[in-house]
């Protein structure tokens, strides 16, 4: 086998050496499993909760940041089950999830691993000798070796090995084959839906323009693709292709989520095309149809919308610190112009004007969140916070550490978030339902507690309503999350409930966000406070609302249920309606203020944190818009 071996290095490079040192080719992939047994609902009775963005070991960066737990490690801990994390930590979720999407980086599928397990004797590219060699001097080195990855990735400077794709695809396939076959293991419908899926990592420079792209369908036709490398793409065109001809060919479905536009440097939701140009109609259809639903927040920061866009929402700076300075890696700094191309809420308002140009809304999304986690944990709850990757799980040091990707520094660990989670109201637990349900845009995000939330749009909802059976009411006469008012007689009313996380906090208030083009063609926006706890005490004075007061004892990491509520429902009027304008809404839900997992380390290490780390939070949760859209448009 070693002049095998060598014989493959000399011809093909490291990553053909891998696929021989393997020893087998990649197999055949494994069949679905029936779901014909499991019962649907009528009409979505259930949330579903998940997790559509998970890193096992065979990401590219997660091995090289030190995760050595590989898709079966990440599905057991989905289902609940305990695994001892990469540094030695047992970790359990307190409850298990519904679903999960392990969605590995598609660029160099398994290769961090492959060098690191190579012989060092066949490794004759100075630059990767250099990375296996830092990765085997220890953490420190790996993480080292892992950003300058990252870096020549944005920069286009990766070796040959690791971006030819006729050196890279016996390895993807094979590994590609085995994690299907672990996930197609532990689907288990009506229990736990394990999605196929991938990362497609496009970047444009240090620009983040990743989607997570996942299937509908199981190993007999997934299997006839492998994941599509981003190498040399700065635009998602060469992935809708690649979706379109799965589908023809197979007869399957498949769609994509963007993610992270927070970091994108203004270039996620752009006005124009690609490259310049007014947005054409057929641009505009082509983006809508690939990606109905966006990731809107995640370990690496929230999306939903920025202060310098929303500066007449108290809530609008949740999640934004730390991620404002620059892109992904950090080599380009970020000025406010580009928060109107990165920000959820901006885009829902910018999708309204290019419909009004050319009869298309290509933002026309729901939204999820996810973790990004890179730990194979998909853990978003700030007491079992396991962090982004392997080098910042549960420590004394990590809430205060310095954490850059690049050249330019000024994050720190406690920049990132214990979010978040992906809420799907299904008629089960398969992936077939679940699938629709995101494609339909029935689906909400939260930060990390699981709040229950309806929202629903008609015509003639009253407060009467909620006294029945007001969710197939909702379906009956109107239209869910994510669903469209058509034009109608009077004005629209909205059902809305929320109910607290059953083990969590109580509800501060129930908002719904209201954007619109106005007269002139101006796109607008307004936050409504719509239900509230304690009404008796709490007024609205000129639109805004008092806070709801403050229990948290940082100290000891607690807070008390004796403020909010564990409910609040309402049926609301637009009381500045206009039928004429094109608008959306969506729905806000706060909770009262609870520790963040900092002070969580810093009682549990009883360590000091510094005067700016995040203590203390409003965390959220964010549905799927309700479009209107006049008679006339």
């Amino acid at each position: 086998m070693a002049n095998h071996a060598r014989s493959a290095l000399a011809g093909a490079g490291l990553l053909a050496l891998i696929a021989a040192l393997a020893g087998c080719g990649p197999g055949k992939p494994t069949p679905g499993k029936d779901a014909s047994h499991v019962a649907l609902s009528d009409v979505p009775e259930r949330v579903y909760w998940g997790d559509t963005h998970l890193h096992t070991s065979n990401s590219v960066d997660a091995f090289g940041f030190g995760n050595r737990l590989g898709p079966e490690e990440a599905l057991r801990f989905a289902r609940g089950e305990e695994v001892t994390s990469s540094t030695g930590i047992k970790a359990r979720l307190a409850r298990p999830l519904d679903f999960l999407v392990i969605s590995d980086h598609s660029d160099g599928l398994g290769s961090t691993k492959a060098l690191y397990e190579a012989p060092r004797m066949f490794i004759r590219e100075p630059l990767l000798r250099r990375w296996y060699d830092m990765m085997h001097s220890g953490p420190a080195g790996s993480l080292r070796a892992t950003a300058e990855m990252i870096d020549a990735k944005g920069a286009g400077t990766l070796p040959k090995s690791m971006t030819n794709p006729a050196d890279g695809a016996k390895r993807t396939k094979s590994v590609w084959y085995a994690s299907m076959r672990t996930v197609e293991q532990y689907n288990d419908p009506g229990k736990f839906t394990a999605f196929l899926g991938f990362e497609y990592t496009l970047m444009n420079g240090g620009n983040n323009l990743h989607r997570n792209v996942i299937f509908r369908d199981g190993g007999e036709k997934v299997g006839a693709v492998s994941p599509l490398a981003s190498f040399g793409q700065i635009t998602p065109d060469t992935l809708w292709d690649y979706m379109d001809a799965y589908e023809r060919a197979t007869g399957g479905k498949v769609l994509a989520i963007p993610h992270n536009s927070n970091l994108s440097n203004g270039m996620m939701f752009e006005l124009t095309q690609p490259g310049g140009g007014p947005m054409t109609a057929a641009y505009a259809r082509r983006r809508a149809a690939h990606e109905p639903v966006v990731e809107i927040t995640q370990i690496k920061g929230d999306s939903e919308t920025h202060p310098f866009l929303s500066p007449n929402d108290e809530f609008a700076g949740y999640g934004v610190a730390g991620w404002e300075l620059g892109n992904l890696t950090m080599d380009q700094g970020k000025t406010p112009d580009m928060f109107a191309g990165e920000y959820v809420r901006e885009a829902l308002k910018r999708g309204l004007a290019i419909a009004a140009r050319t009869g298309v809304n290509p933002y026309k999304f729901g939204v999820i969140g996810s973790t990004d986690s890179h730990t194979s944990l998909s853990t978003a709850d700030e007491d079992n916070f396991f962090g982004k990757h392997a080098g910042v799980e549960p420590s004394a040091v990590r809430a205060m550490a310095p954490q850059n990707l690049g050249a330019r520094k000024g994050r720190f660990g406690w920049n990132y978030l214990a979010s978040g989670y992906a809420a799907v109201w299904a008629r089960g637990n398969t992936r077939a339902a679940l699938f629709d349900a995101m494609a339909r845009r029935e689906v909400y995000a939260t930060t990390g507690p699981r709040m229950t939330v309806r929202f629903f749009g008609g015509w003639d909802f009253t407060p009467a309503d909620l006294a029945g059976d007001w969710v197939h009411a909702g379906y009956r006469r109107g239209v869910p999350m994510g669903g469209d008012l058509a034009a109608h007689a009077g004005r629209p009313s909205f059902i809305v409930s929320a109910m607290k996380d059953p083990i969590g906090a109580n509800l501060d208030r129930v908002q719904i966000v209201k954007g619109w083009t106005d007269r002139a063609g101006k796109t607008q926006e307004k936050v409504f406070n719509v239900v509230w706890s304690d009404p008796a005490t709490r007024r609205l004075a000129g639109g805004r609302l008092p806070a709801v007061g403050d229990t948290v004892d940082v100290a000891h990491a607690t807070y008390a249920n004796t403020i909010g509520a564990p409910s609040l429902s309402a049926v609301w009027f637009d009381p500045e309606f206009d039928a004429a304008q094109k608008a959306f809404y969506y729905v806000r839900v706060l909770q009262i203020p609870t520790p963040d997992w900092p002070a969580f380390d810093a009682l549990r290490y009883h360590t000091r944190l510094g005067p700016d780390a995040r203590v203390k939070s409003q965390e959220r949760a964010y549905t799927s818009a309700i479009w209107y859209t006049p008679a006339a448009s």
